[in-house]
Formats: C-alpha cells, structure tokens, sequence
C-alpha cells in the first residue's frame, strides 16, 4: 500500500513537472517570436548599423560589405532566400543598387518589399542629395542623375534617415511602434552629442585638399570643408590610365595637396604609384562599417574616419 502511495505521488510529481516544462518552453518561444520575427534585408552595411540602432531585436541582414564595391552585386541564390524572407529592404537608393536589386527582388518574388508603399526604403528618398544632374548618359560615366548616393556620411542626413525609418518601421510593425519610438530617442541623443564632436574635428579640416577615388566620400568633404581636387578616375567607374595618372603627378607637384584619398575596398595600384611619385601620403578610409577593425558600428566609423584625417593633415601642416 505504501509503495502504491509512493508511486502515485512520484507520477503527480512528474506529471506537474512536465506540465511546467511545457508551459515555459512555449512561453519562452512565444517571447522570442514576437521579437525574432520581424526580418530586415539592408543593401549596405551602413543601413544594417542603422537598423540595427532602430531595431536591435530584429533580424538584419547586409547584402554587402565595406570590403565590396556596392555597384556592383552578383543576385546569389543565398541573397535572393534573405529578400524571400524580409519584412522590410533598406537600401541607399539614388540608382547605387540599380544594376542589381531589381533582379534581387525578381528572382525573390517577395510582394512585401516590392515598392516604397510596403516594405522598401530609399534613404536617399527622404534627405536632399547632392549632385543631382538633369542628363546623364553613358558617356560621362558611372553617375548618378538622383545625385550621389554614399549619403551615410552626412550626420545630419542620417538623423534624418533614422527618423524616416523609425516611421516605416512602425508602419510595418505597428505593435512595436512603443519600442521603435524609445529606439529612435536614444539614438537621436547619441547621435546629436555625437555630431557636436564630429563637427569640432570636422572644422580642422577645412581647407584640405585631396585626390581621391570616384565620390566615395563626397558628404565627408562637403560636411568637412574638404576640398577633392581631382580624381583618380578618368571618369565615374572606370580605372586610371597611364595618362590620366601622369596629368595628376603633374597637379599634385604644383599644388598644396595634402594626402590620396581611397576607400579600403577600392584598387590602390593607381593611388601607390601616384603617391610613390608625388611622396603624397595614401590616407586608406574604411567607406562604411566593417571597412577596417575600428569601425564596429556608426559611431565608431565616423570616430576613425576623422582621426585617420586628421593624423595626415596635422603633419603635413607641421
């Protein structure tokens, strides 16, 4: 009798431990769902750090790295199965990502991030670019007739930017909207004291002038006041000749240039050679997150970005 009441109460036990089990695992899924389900496919990895800020339970994707050429992206299978899945695509916009993402977004099939109405975000679309050009052609290059699309690098058009997302997302993912609107004021706050810093390094700048590769970093030097001179590209997207690079030893030997500017992913044939002949230092920018090992994020980007200027200006002027 004694061993019937023993296992009776053995099996309640387990019974209600079990129950327990259960009830946790599914509580436990069902938290985790309502944060992991909401899907971001970003362009750049840029707008990965932004949504991220924004958006730091959700699942965020970058089709690209700073070590690529963002023109120019092949529609991998492994692509096309992340835009399959996103709620919601970040891109640049301006045309950078003209030569790729309507086949990405083709070959997916994913009516939710087909256009700017649903699930697609331009963040060119929301600030005013620079460079904006009525007729463009083939002739003159790889432009950009909406104006230049490498925007990350304007603090206050970035602002700008997070805010427009912030509004997206919450359009998308409205039961969240509380979380989004708390996500956006944080970084609004960083970003803000941020900027301050970035502005007094920015003023020591002004009156720099450089050669640098296509207009990578166009908003760096109108935020910074400086001044690209020429280019290393003969024209937009294409490599330097011989020629072309002889006309800009010339140049740099009859005039105060201070450094060759070239993000981390680009060639630096052209920039060595000019630079060994010119005895100009060659100043290796990261063009967005991930670019070298100190830009981890936004903020560390732009601290890099600056500090890697201002190293070169301060000895040239020395």
């Amino acid at each position: 009798m004694l061993l019937l009441y023993n296992t009776l109460c053995l099996w309640g036990l387990t019974v209600r431990i079990n129950f327990k089990l259960i009830i946790s695992g599914v509580l436990f899924t069902l938290s985790s769902n309502a944060f992991a389900q909401f899907n971001i496919f970003t362009c750049e990895p840029e707008y990965a750090a932004l949504a991220k800020e924004l958006a730091p339970d959700a699942r965020i994707y970058s089709a690209t790295t700073a070590m690529q050429d963002p023109h120019q992206v092949q529609a991998r299978p492994s692509l096309i199965a992340k835009m399959r899945q996103a709620d919601l695509v970040v891109c640049a916009g301006a045309e950078l990502e003209v030569g790729w993402l309507p086949m990405l977004q083709m070959k997916a099939a994913n009516a939710k991030v087909r256009n700017t109405d649903l699930g697609l975000f331009f963040a060119a679309d929301h600030v005013e670019t620079l460079d904006k050009m009525s007729n463009v052609d083939r002739s003159m290059g790889d432009v950009h007739s909406q104006g230049n699309p490498h925007l990350h690098f304007s603090p206050p058009r970035i602002l700008a930017i997070a805010k427009a997302l912030t509004e997206k997302l919450i359009q998308l993912d409205s039961d969240n909207s509380r979380d989004y609107q708390q996500q956006l004021e944080r970084f609004s706050s960083r970003w803000t004291l941020a900027s301050a810093k970035w502005q007094e390094a920015a003023s020591k700048l002004s009156g720099m002038k450089v050669i640098a590769y296509h207009s990578s970093f166009r908003y760096l030097f109108d935020f910074s006041g400086i001044e690209q001179v020429a280019d290393l590209e003969p024209k937009p997207g294409l490599p330097p000749t011989s020629g072309h690079l002889a006309g800009l030893l010339k140049q740099a030997n009859n005039s105060d240039i201070t450094a060759i500017v070239i993000a981390s992913y680009q060639d630096k044939r052209g920039a060595n050679w000019l630079a060994e002949k010119s005895n100009l230092p060659v100043i290796v920018l990261p063009l967005s997150v991930g670019g070298n090992e100190q830009s981890n994020d936004l903020f560390s980007l732009y601290d890099n970005v600056f500090d890697l200027l201002s190293q070169e200006y301060s000895a040239k002027k020395l």
